[in-house]
């Protein structure tokens, strides 16, 4: 009985190691939901491995975010399409036009992205 309960443990023990050695890695991949709205808020590139970002141009200063008056003053500006999502991959096609950008940070408030030439894009949700 004694080594009943010994070869049980030993069981259960090993049942457990197994278990939490499991790989549970997401692979890098970020677990954030991506479906919102996003307003853009900054804008750069690398330079010299830093990251130099600016408010972004697009954003008329005295209105809210996404505004461009290239349009008409504070008029909203959205960018309609469709937007898909592949690991840590973001492509969009908008009018026709595919493209392709990297995840490089997804949370719940902000949303970084960086095409091939090296542009980063910084958005923040509403």
């Amino acid at each position: 009985m004694k080594n009943g309960i010994k070869l049980f443990t030993l069981l259960l023990s090993f049942s457990f190691l197994s278990a939490s050695c499991n790989n549970d890695d997401n692979e890098g991949e970020t677990l954030a939901p991506l479906v919102a709205k996003w307003n853009i808020s900054q804008v750069g590139t690398t330079v010299n491995g830093q990251e130099v970002l600016v408010d972004a141009p697009q954003n008329e200063s005295g209105c809210d975010r996404d505004y461009d008056s290239t349009l008409a003053p504070c008029a909203i500006y959205t960018n309609e399409g469709i937007y898909s999502r592949s690991h840590n991959n973001l492509t969009t096609v908008v009018d026709g036009v595919s493209t392709t950008r990297d995840i490089v940070n997804l949370t719940l408030t902000e949303l970084k992205l960086r095409d091939a030439s090296g542009g980063i894009q910084v958005y923040s949700k509403d």
